[in-house]
């Protein structure tokens, strides 16, 4: 294992689905994306998870979750949160639909999200697919009151010892966006 950059969580971005000025009847819905960055996205690649696979370690699993909250000098939870994992599974194939033709690969990683299996066939496209996140959460405007309020987003993410990566986590707090209730 060699010495890896800090894993850090950044592009975080609060986007509300569709306008910032919502009646006290309506849905919100909030869109929060993020990526990992640094050292764990860095040393996912190619040669080292093949290498993982030849020493048996062959699945990760990137543990994380995401919290809305109103803004201010005090935090109030909106009680609107995920807190859940991502898998990669990394397998050995002869599958001539996953050949790349230019070169000899038999390893493969494939992703779990929600449950949902990804294959992608290039090491960056890997890597987005397990470290870059979206995710959309919904809740009455009932539940924040009238007037304008700030929301952010806490994230953090958490992984295990691998043969290329030392356990560890991270944790950011998004800028906050303002959302009116009418």
């Amino acid at each position: 294992m060699s010495i890896m950059s800090e894993t850090t969580i950044t592009n975080f971005q609060v986007i509300p689905d569709t306008k910032n000025e919502f009646s006290l009847d309506e849905d919100i819905t909030v869109n929060v994306g993020f990526s990992i960055t640094g050292g764990l996205r860095d040393s996912f690649t190619e040669k080292n998870w093949t290498d993982a696979y030849d020493q048996n370690d062959n699945t990760i699993k990137l543990k994380y979750g995401v919290k809305l909250s109103k803004g201010g000098l005090r935090k109030h939870d909106l009680g609107v949160s995920i807190d859940t994992y991502r898998k990669a599974s990394i397998f050995w194939t002869r599958n001539p639909k996953l050949v790349n033709p230019m070169k000899e690969r038999r390893i493969w990683v494939q992703v779990a999200k929600n449950f949902e299996p990804f294959i992608r066939l290039t090491e960056e496209d890997v890597r987005q697919e397990f470290f870059d996140f979206n995710e959309s959460f919904n809740f009455k405007a009932s539940d924040l009151g009238t007037g304008h309020h700030k929301i952010i987003a806490e994230a953090f993410a958490s992984w295990q010892t691998h043969s290329y990566i030392e356990k560890g986590d991270t944790k950011n707090q998004s800028e906050g966006i303002e959302i009116i209730i009418n």
